[in-house]
């Protein structure tokens, strides 16, 4: 039986998850399927993965083929890095601790670089806020400017009228 690693859709219209589940290559998509490994979710940012990292690893060592998007899923969380690390013990270039030890080593500086990522994602949209609201300053406080000259120039001309006003009614009194 030919066994495919792939996805299935689930989730309502332009809102998809998408469980990673081991199937027959003849299953339909959405169909009968062996196993759940995990979940992949773009919704999200970054996007959300969860797998079960021993089973996905089994699946792969025993053939099962994995579809573009899923084989690249596999490739990140370090499912192929393993495998070629298992090769590497079998033919006894090093030991498993080592083979180990470099594993965790990826996974450690993999996992800097995304904190690094998320904290310049944080930086940049705690930026934009910044000056969004210096923007919004500077503008309510033109806004105060061009509403007090326009003000004063109303009171200006108030006075202008009471003015002649208070010349036209003195000369009679005279």
């Amino acid at each position: 039986m030919a066994t495919k690693i792939r996805l299935q859709r689930h989730g309502r219209k332009n809102y998809a998850f998408y469980p990673i589940v081991i199937a027959d290559s003849r299953a339909p998509r959405d169909g009968r399927f062996i196993e759940r490994i995990g979940s992949y979710n773009p919704n999200t940012n970054p996007a959300t993965i969860t797998l079960n990292f021993e089973r996905a690893l089994y699946w792969v060592n025993v053939g099962a083929q994995p579809t573009d998007t899923v084989r690249s899923i596999l490739s990140n969380e370090g499912v192929y890095l393993m495998k070629h690390l298992q090769g590497g013990v079998k033919k006894g270039a090093f030991d498993e601790a080592e083979a180990q030890k470099r594993f965790n080593a990826w996974k450690a500086q993999k996992q800097n670089k995304i904190d690094q990522l998320k904290a310049s994602m944080a930086d940049k949209k705690e930026e934009a806020a910044k000056k969004r609201f210096e923007d919004e300053k500077a503008k309510n406080k033109a806004r105060a400017e061009a509403i007090a000259q326009k003000k004063a120039e109303q009171l200006a001309a108030q006075a202008q009228e009471e003015e002649p006003a208070a010349e036209t009614q003195e000369t009679p009194a005279e």
